[in-house]
């Protein structure tokens, strides 16, 4: 919005060219989100507390102290990522450019598949919601809907290939595979990072560090300078994402103040879903989709963490965990919350360095 509305006026007031440069737009995107997310976060927690006397409901087979621990906490906090991420991108973007626009409608949409199910746990004051079949098949169609338009908005040579990382010449052509494999990409990751978020903080530093990460992929993907120094795909009109990707960092990082442990508000699956969906979307727009799987390889591990437990269980009446997902699992071995929470955002950055790492060597 500022874009369009202040760089026509550079001609007469020469700082204003700052908002022709996307560096400069994706800073205030970032302190934009950063400013709403500890201006809004106080009243709507306290609104959250208000409406929500008894707090998130806490899943009866999980760990035996959360029951004590995390009782009372609201949940459905992030709505103030949502919020926070929408007007800082809407504000400083090129609201001209689609892929943005694309991005949004996830976010927007798997945020709001999140509040519903949110919203049925706590009316219905249990650990279930929207059924799994109809939560996946919300999904679906989101992300059905927005990899046929990113398909239709991106050049036709590359818009259903799939590259693969630290290699300079491949593009795997999908054809009309490529649909279906990005909706896995979009809802594979929300959920991904929906079974990341069971520890206060747990899940909104890798998402932070997963922004940052595709912040910077966006910006080179979108850029045929780099793109030829790098030897990577060029996808003009992604480096706008780079704002979108600075706004999810601020908020982020304000929503990180409240949810510390102990934290004063869960995200639920309205920040979860929403967050997880966005970076699938930049991940397709940005032709990184694969490199996704190794920035956000904690979420990865999580899932398939759960995925294991369920196939051992099922075949053998084993569980190789002592409970799923993984964090849960040191939980019962005795770690303190706060050791795996850090130790698993460590894990997160050296899988974030890994991630970046493929845009050098090829």
């Amino acid at each position: 919005m500022l874009y369009s509305l202040l760089l026509p006026f550079s001609d007469e007031f020469g700082p204003l060219r700052l908002f022709q440069f996307i560096t400069f737009r994706t800073g205030g995107a970032v302190v934009t989100a950063l400013l709403l997310s500890f201006i809004l976060g106080p009243p709507l927690i306290a609104w959250l507390r208000r409406r929500q006397r008894e707090g998130q409901p806490i899943r009866d087979d999980g760990p035996e102290h959360h029951l004590l621990t995390k009782k009372g906490t609201p949940t459905m906090g992030g709505f103030l990522i949502l919020l926070a991420v929408s007007i800082s991108t809407l504000l400083w973007s090129d609201l001209g450019n689609r892929y943005v626009w694309a991005v949004l409608i996830v976010t927007v949409g798997f945020g709001a598949i999140g509040w519903l199910d949110d919203y049925l746990k706590l009316t219905r004051r249990s650990s279930r919601g929207l059924p799994s079949r109809l939560k996946f098949l919300a999904q679906i169609v989101v992300g059905t809907a927005a990899a046929m338009w990113i398909v239709a908005l991106t050049d036709a040579d590359i818009a259903q290939g799939l590259a693969i990382p630290f290699f300079k010449d491949i593009l795997i052509q999908l054809g009309w595979v490529f649909v279906p494999f990005a909706v896995f990409v979009m809802v594979g990751a929300s959920n991904a990072v929906n079974l990341t978020d069971g520890l206060d903080g747990l899940a909104i530093v890798p998402i932070m560090i997963a922004a940052a990460c595709f912040g910077l992929i966006s910006y080179i993907v979108g850029n045929v300078v780099y793109t030829n120094y790098l030897q990577l795909l060029y996808v003009p009109g992604s480096g706008e994402l780079a704002i979108f990707c600075g706004s999810l960092v601020g908020a982020s990082l304000g929503f990180l103040w409240f949810n510390a442990p102990p934290a004063m508000v869960f995200m639920g699956d309205t920040g979860s879903l929403s967050a997880g969906g966005a970076l699938g979307a930049i991940s397709v727009v940005t032709k990184h989709e694969i490199v996704l799987a190794i920035i956000g390889g904690l979420f990865v591990l999580e899932t398939v963490s759960v995925i294991v437990q369920v196939i051992s269980f099922k075949l053998t009446g084993n569980r190789i965990f002592r409970m799923a997902p993984l964090h849960h699992h040191f939980e019962q071995k005795g770690w303190a919350e706060p050791t795996i929470v850090i130790r698993f955002w460590i894990i997160a950055s050296i899988l974030a360095l890994a991630g970046l790492a493929s845009l050098k060597l090829r």
